[in-house]
């Protein structure tokens, strides 16, 4: 199992030998198998324990029982107790998902404070599965059924190349010692009843299932893959922008076949959904003037184009991005990622942003910009109030009204989005990691 692993993690390129580790682990066989067998393939890393104080005298035996098996092997450990009730109330989401944010956010900080290139999570094949189903009932396009991927930014999972069964068959002949949580026995959740429940009688038709719907997942992975880029290159014929405004060329869309899927994936971070591209596909031989609303853009056919603008104002709420992870959510598309600062090389474009990624404190949040704002723009000295930096930049009414500002949790600016960053965030000699956003 050790060669398996360790053949995964290089074919994959999930990291690097040299790198420093973040292993996640509550304590269950799953993350078990995998701290043992970093310790086994002598890797370097480091543990980090949640404990969300939600199963009692419990939740605190597991954080024992982590912290001695971490002292006991000479491990670096990490941990945290977490008022995740508290955090669900407040912020008005499941205790799931309470704890899944506080637990991303705290392993980011973790990551870039001691100086870890990678979190590893003990996600396996029978995760993917599972991911896999649930999405598949709940409703979802392609991004749904590649399941769980192996890498994500700095987020790894090294066990993929493994199911459930692979892995306890190496708790016990390793006589690794773990902790059972009994809700993972409870049908309450919908994960658990796809588990013990749906997957045993698909198992009955297909002993092979999990292994299936993996090979499965991996097609999706590549076919989607290949559709981003058919879309992006559609995409650029049809889209050109005006200052605020994206314009949609109708006598290019006109081409394309089938229309209104070629038109969802177009407006999909604009929030439009599959019943609206269809009339608005079914629209372009139609007089000009007919509008379309997403929850946060509106549409209108024009003559020649189709004209996507933000619906958004200066009083809007912000935006909270917790972990890396969370930029999916952010009000202006984008790409993330982090890099090695050595050998970069710097384009000049405003829609990249080169932050150090060591400045960077979680929270952060997209707001728009309030009269007495003030930054340091990059490349000149001292500060300058944002009003006066739009005046400086000529933007228009429209464009001051659709930017963008991404701060921290100080309410610091640290980018005017697709203008200037500020110097205190940008990248200096020495700067070990590059936070590298892009706007799409």
């Amino acid at each position: 199992m050790l060669a398996t692993f360790q053949f995964y993690i290089n074919t994959n390129k999930l990291f690097q030998s040299t790198d420093k580790i973040l292993l996640t682990v509550s304590g269950g066989k799953d993350s078990m198998a995998m701290l043992h067998l970093f310790v086994a393939a002598k890797y370097t890393f480091g543990v980090a324990h949640c404990n969300f104080q939600l199963r009692g005298k419990e939740a605190d035996k597991d954080e024992l029982f982590v912290q001695q098996t971490c002292k006991q092997l000479n491990i670096p450990f990490h941990s945290i107790k977490f008022e995740t009730t508290a955090f669900s109330e407040k912020n008005k989401v499941s205790t799931q998902m309470a704890a899944r944010t506080l637990r991303y956010q705290w392993f980011e900080e973790l990551r870039i404070t001691h100086n870890y290139n990678y979190i590893a999570t003990a996600h396996h094949q029978n995760d993917v599965a599972e991911t896999m189903l649930i999405n598949l009932v709940k409703g979802t396009g392609l991004s749904g059924l590649h399941g769980i991927k192996n890498k994500n930014n700095t987020l790894i999972r090294p066990l993929l190349c493994f199911d459930s069964a692979a892995i306890q068959q190496y708790i016990e002949s390793n006589n690794i010692s773990f902790r059972e949580d009994q809700s993972n026995a409870s049908t309450k959740y919908v994960r658990n009843k796809i588990r013990h429940q749906i997957l045993p009688k698909l198992a009955e038709i297909n002993p092979t299932i999990i292994k299936t719907l993996n090979q499965s997942a991996l097609h999706f992975s590549a076919v989607e893959r290949i559709l981003t880029q058919k879309i992006e290159e559609e995409k650029n014929r049809c889209f050109s922008s005006e200052k605020a405004c994206i314009k949609i060329n109708i006598e290019q869309l006109k081409k394309l076949t089938p229309r209104s899927t070629y038109l969802y994936y177009f407006l999909l971070p604009y929030h439009f959904n599959f019943d609206d591209c269809d009339q608005i596909a079914n629209s372009l031989h139609a007089i000009s003037g007919k509008q379309f609303l997403s929850s946060s853009h509106q549409l209108i056919k024009d003559r020649e184009f189709l004209l996507l603008t933000s619906r958004h104002s200066n009083k809007e709420k912000s935006v909270t991005i917790n972990t890396l992870e969370d930029f999916k959510n952010s009000p202006v598309p984008m790409k993330t990622s982090v890099i090695g600062a050595k050998n970069i090389q710097f384009l000049n474009n405003k829609k990249f942003a080169y932050l150090d990624a060591d400045k960077i404190t979680y929270p952060l949040f997209f707001r728009k910009w309030n009269e007495g704002d003030i930054f340091s723009p990059f490349g000149l000295k001292g500060k300058k109030k944002v009003s006066d930096f739009f005046i400086d930049e000529k933007f228009s009414m429209p464009e001051k009204k659709e930017c963008w500002l991404l701060t921290d949790k100080n309410d610091a600016i640290i980018w005017i989005v697709n203008s200037r960053i500020d110097n205190f965030f940008s990248v200096t000699s020495n700067t070990k990691k590059i936070l590298l956003l892009e706007t799409l």
